[in-house]
C-alpha cells in the first residue's frame, strides 16, 4: 500500500531526495499521464480513419478545439498549481489550500460560459477552425460532443495539474489513465456498434474525461493532497493575478497551438482533405513522441517548485540539468525510429489513402530531424514559469506555435507549395531553440548567483 506523507515529510523528501532518484519517481506517473492523455486524440484518430479521409480531417480540424481546453486547463492548473508548490515549500498551507479552490471553480465556471458560446455558434466555429464543405458535417458532430464536455474536461486538467505540482503525481496519474483506457474501449463501441460515426468517438471522448474528472476530484482527498473545499474559494485579485503569472505561459503555448493548428489545417486545404487528414496525423503522433518527454519534465516542475520555495537553488539546478540531458537522448532516440519508418507509422491510422500516407511521412520525416531541440525549449520554459519568470516563460511559450510558426505557416507554403506546410513546424522549432538557449542560460546564472550570496550570508552567520 502506497504510504501517505505528511506535509512535513512531504517538504523533507522534496528539499532532500537526491534529485536522479526523485525526479524520476515523480516522473514515472507523470509520463504514463501525458501518454495516455495523448491516446484519447490517437484513439479517436485511429478508428474514426477506417469511416473515412473526410472524417480523419475533421478529428484534426476539431484538434485544435481540444487544444484551447487544454489550453484552459492548463492555464488554471499550470496557475494554481505552480503557486502551490512555492507555498507548501515555504509551508504555507491554509494559502495553497485556498489557492487550489479558487483555481478550480474559476476553472469550471469560465469553461461553462464559454462551452455554452460554442454550442451556440457551433456552425461558424468549426469552420472558422478549418473545416471545408465535405468535412463539415463530421466537425459538427464531433465538436458538438467535445463543448458539452468541456466543463468537466479542463476542470480535470486543472486538477491534475494542481495534484501533481504537490509532489503526488501518482494520484493524477490514476485519474488520467482511467479515462483514456474507458475511452479506448468506448470508441469502437459507439463508432462502429452504436453506429454513431465521428460523434460516437467524441461521446467516447468526453465520457471518459468525466470519469476521470470525477477520480482526480476524490483524489483530492487521498494521499496528503489538499482537498478542494468549496468554503475555501477566494477570487481576489491577488489569487487570479498569481494564477495568471503562473498559468498565461500555459495558455500561451496552448492557445497559440490551437491557433497553429488552424492555420495549419488552412494552409494545407488547397492541397485537398488528403493533405488536412495527413498532417493532423502527423500533429498527434508528434504529440505522443513529446508526450514522455513533457511527462519527464512534469516530473521536474514539483522538484523545482518546493526547492525554489525553499532558496535551494542549487538543486533547481541540479534538477534542470539532469532533465535536459535524459531529454535529449530520448527524443533523438525517438526520432531516428519515427523517421525510418514514418510511412508505416502514418499507415497506421489511414492505410487505404497513399496520399495521406506520402504527404504524412515526408512532414514526420522533417519534425524528426529538430525533435531533440524541443526539450531544452520545454524544460526552459518549465522552470521559467515554474519560479515565476512569468515574461520570459511567456516569451517562450509563444516562440514555437506563434512567434514563429505562424508567420512561416503564412510565408513558406507560398514560397515552396506542400513541402512550406511540411517544413514550417521544424523550422519554427530551430528558431525556438535559438531563443531559448541565452534565456535559459540567463535564469541559471541567476540563480548562481542567489546561491552564492545565501552561502555566503551562511558562512557570515
Amino acid at each position: 500500500m502506497k504510504k501517505i506523507l505528511t506535509q512535513e515529510e512531504k517538504f523533507l523528501q522534496m528539499t532532500q531526495t537526491p534529485i536522479p532518484s526523485l525526479i524520476c519517481r515523480l516522473s514515472v506517473p507523470t509520463i504514463i499521464s501525458m501518454m495516455v492523455t495523448s491516446l484519447y486524440n490517437m484513439a479517436d484518430t485511429f478508428f474514426v480513419g477506417q469511416i473515412s479521409t473526410s472524417a480523419t480531417a475533421a478529428v484534426g480540424v476539431v484538434f485544435s478545439l481540444m487544444a484551447v481546453i487544454q489550453a484552459l486547463g492548463f492555464t488554471f492548473g499550470h496557475g494554481s498549481g505552480n503557486y502551490m508548490a512555492r507555498a507548501l515549500g515555504s509551508r504555507e498551507t491554509k494559502t495553497a489550500g485556498e489557492m487550489a479552490a479558487t483555481g478550480f471553480f474559476s476553472a469550471l465556471i469560465v469553461s461553462a460560459v464559454l462551452a455554452v458560446l460554442g454550442l451556440i455558434f457551433l456552425d461558424p466555429l468549426v469552420r472558422m477552425l478549418g473545416a471545408t464543405e465535405t468535412i463539415l458535417p463530421h466537425a459538427r458532430a464531433y465538436a458538438g460532443y467535445i463543448l458539452i464536455g468541456m466543463p468537466w474536461m479542463v476542470a480535470a486538467l486543472t486538477l491534475n495539474n494542481q495534484i501533481r505540482y504537490q509532489g503526488n503525481a501518482f494520484y493524477a496519474m490514476c485519474g488520467i489513465a482511467s479515462g483514456a483506457v474507458l475511452n479506448v474501449v468506448l470508441d469502437p463501441l459507439f463508432i462502429f456498434t452504436f453506429d454513431m460515426g465521428v460523434g460516437g468517438a467524441a461521446l467516447a471522448t468526453i465520457l471518459s474525461q468525466f470519469v476521470s474528472f470525477c477520480i482526480l476530484l476524490a483524489n483530492t482527498y487521498r494521499g496528503g493532497n489538499i482537498p478542494i473545499r468549496l468554503r475555501n474559494f477566494k477570487p481576489s485579485l491577488e489569487y487570479y493575478r498569481q494564477i495568471a503569472r503562473g498559468g498565461l505561459p500555459s495558455f500561451y503555448r496552448q492557445g497559440l497551438a490551437s491557433a497553429a493548428t488552424i492555420f495549419l489545417n488552412l494552409a494545407a486545404g488547397p492541397y485537398g482533405d488528403a493533405a488536412i487528414a495527413a498532417m493532423g496525423i502527423v500533429n498527434r503522433v508528434s504529440m505522443f513522441a513529446s508526450s514522455a518527454m513533457l511527462g519527464f519534465g512534469q516530473g521536474f516542475q514539483p522538484v523545482c517548485g518546493f526547492n525554489y520555495g525553499a532558496k535551494l537553488y542549487h538543486r533547481v539546478q541540479k534538477a534542470f540539468w539532469f532533465c535536459v540531458k535524459v531529454a535529449v537522448g530520448f527524443l533523438a532516440a525517438f526520432a531516428v525510429i519515427e523517421f525510418l519508418f514514418a510511412p508505416q507509422i502514418v499507415a497506421i491510422f489511414r492505410k487505404d489513402d497513399a496520399d495521406v500516407i506520402q504527404i504524412g511521412a515526408t512532414a514526420l520525416r522533417f519534425q524528426c530531424i529538430t525533435l531533440p531541440l524541443t526539450s531544452w525549449i520545454v524544460i526552459c520554459n518549465m522552470m521559467c514559469q515554474t519560479i515565476g519568470k512569468a515574461f520570459k516563460a511567456s516569451v517562450l511559450a509563444m516562440a514555437r506555435q506563434g512567434l514563429f510558426f505562424l508567420p512561416l505557416i503564412w510565408l513558406l507554403p507560398h514560397l515552396v507549395g506542400l513541402t512550406g506546410v511540411q517544413i514550417s513546424q521544424p523550422v519554427s522549432d530551430f528558431c525556438s531553440f535559438l531563443l531559448a538557449v541565452p534565456m535559459g542560460v540567463s535564469v541559471l546564472q541567476e540563480m548562481r548567483r542567489d546561491q552564492e550570496h545565501l552561502d555566503a550570508q551562511n558562512r557570515e552567520a
